[in-house]
């Protein structure tokens, strides 16, 4: 078994419903258990400013899948919940996973690169990050988890109750 990373994000059909139940689903698989669970956060949306808000989240799992057996379970459960993916980048989303960490792997293939590109500067993936990994979590070739946060300002990310 190895621990894996996933953010979770949502700005379509009301989000924080669709990360809860996003969540669900992931837990479900065969082959994952969770571990834990971030609060949810608001954030601006990256990319184009004329769509809501964001709902992100980071989920803590163990699984025996290898990177890409378990992209591919993301990218289905993605589908499952209405993701349509356009050729435009960072539009509103139904659903959208991020394969984050995969234990401490560097990879780099066609379809995935772990760490997950732009991971060590994005508010919305380090908070919740952070709040669920263990203090000593380092990023492959990018550092330990407290001083990526230490580094990255809030850029309008709020915490939700």
């Amino acid at each position: 078994m190895v621990e894996v990373y996933i953010g979770l994000g949502s700005n379509l059909e009301n989000p924080a419903e669709q990360i809860k139940h996003a969540r669900l689903s992931i837990a479900n698989q065969a082959h994952i258990s969770e571990v834990s669970f971030s609060s949810l956060y608001a954030s601006p949306p990256m990319g184009p400013q004329d769509q809501p808000d964001y709902i992100n989240a980071v989920m803590r799992i163990n699984t025996d899948l290898s990177a890409i057996e378990l992209l591919k379970v993301l990218q289905k459960i993605e589908i499952d919940f209405g993701r349509v993916r356009k050729s435009e980048r960072w539009g509103a989303r139904t659903l959208d996973l991020d394969l984050l960490l995969y234990a401490d792997q560097q990879i780099e293939l066609p379809d995935l690169t772990v760490p997950h590109i732009g991971l060590s500067e994005r508010a919305f993936v380090l908070y919740p990050l952070q709040e669920i990994a263990p203090e000593e979590l380092v990023v492959q070739g990018k550092g330990a988890i407290k001083q990526l946060v230490s580094l990255c300002p809030l850029n309008g990310l709020e915490k939700l109750d």
